[in-house]
């Protein structure tokens, strides 16, 4: 598991408050969303705000490439790595 990826881990867990979760529990592939951690869209809000904090991203709330970011814990860190080569 990558530094990144850990990081991206710690931020979900501290955006949502999840008390019961530690970051190995978090797959880098599961779906965050319906299966997998079965967050809903007020988390998606949070993880959302984390990002554009902690990362500058800034992401449309409607839009179907931001569902496809949302997927996993892996798309999270695809989508900072290439904010980060722009």
């Amino acid at each position: 598991m990558s530094n990144l990826h850990l990081d991206v881990k710690q931020m979900i867990i501290e955006a949502l408050d999840l008390e019961d979760i530690e970051a190995d529990d978090i797959s880098d592939s599961d779906p965050l969303f319906v299966d997998g951690l079965g967050l809903d869209s007020i988390d998606a809000l949070e993880i959302g705000l984390a990002l554009q904090k902690r990362y500058g991203i800034k992401l449309k709330a409607d839009s179907d490439e931001t569902r496809q970011h949302f997927a996993s814990v892996n798309a999270l860190v695809a989508l900072i790595q290439s904010q980060a080569e722009k």
